[in-house]
This record gives structure tokens, sequence and C-alpha cells, in this order.
């Protein structure tokens, strides 16, 4: 059995399953990036919640897996004291459903969701994602 699967019968990774899949991701982030990451907080949700699938106009709330809420670093400044820490968020239940349809490891999965959220926190490229993805792959 791969990593972060429980088999065909076995009950559904839970919230912790999935936390320390996205912890150990980070873990596997060069240091630099790594290094900035320790403020941000990490939430393992069922769902997003109505209020922020209305704000990015879906409907479904299986379509979005994961969600960086905050300013990314290049953005930052001194002015921004007194606001929300930066959030990462990984929807549980649409993680699973995309597990399910894509054949991929959970593992995997959920590494690579969490690299394109930390993307979005250092403003990162698409192809930038795309090599920290490479960097931190289980």
């Amino acid at each position: 059995m791969e990593t972060g699967q429980t088999g065909a019968w076995g009950q559904a990774p839970d919230a912790a399953a999935i936390e320390a899949l996205a912890r150990a991701a980070i873990a596997r982030l060069p240091d630099v990036f790594r290094d900035h990451l320790s403020d941000v907080v990490l939430r393992i949700e069922e769902f997003a919640d109505e209020e922020t699938l209305d704000a990015l106009s879906i409907d479904d709330p299986f379509a979005l897996s994961g969600l960086y809420r905050g300013r990314p670093v290049g953005e930052k400044s001194s002015y921004d004291s007194g606001a929300l820490p930066d959030m990462i968020f990984l929807y549980r239940r649409a993680l699973l459903d995309e597990w399910v349809e894509s054949g991929e490891t959970l593992e995997a999965l959920v590494s690579h969701v969490l690299v394109h959220e930390v993307g979005h926190h250092f403003g990162l490229s698409d192809e930038d994602m795309h090599a920290l993805e490479e960097a931190a792959g289980p």
C-alpha cells in the first residue's frame, strides 16, 4: 500500500492524517522557503466555507482543494501590523475526492496542493511552483 492510502476497505484519512502529510511536505521544502513559513497557519477543514466559495465564484465545494489567504511575502509592509496571520487551507473532502479520481497517492496530491499554496505565499509563477514541487515531492 502506498504512503497515505488506506486501502479499498479502510476509513478515509482524517484531518490529522492530511495535516501530517502537509507538514511532511513542508519539511521537504528548501530551507529558503521553509524558514519563511513559521508564521503561516496551516488549517485542515472539511470544505471551504460558503463565504469563501462565493468570493471565488465556485459553486461546487469539491472544486476547491486548497487556498492561500494572506499577502504574498513581497507585498508585505510594516503597515500590516494587526492583520490576520497568513493561512494555508487544505480542504479534506475535496482532496479525498480528487485522490480517488486522479489515482495519485494522497501524499503526492497533498504535497502538490500545499506547494501551490506556498507558491502563492511567495508570489511565485507557475513555473517556479513546478520547480518547488519537484524539490518537495514525496
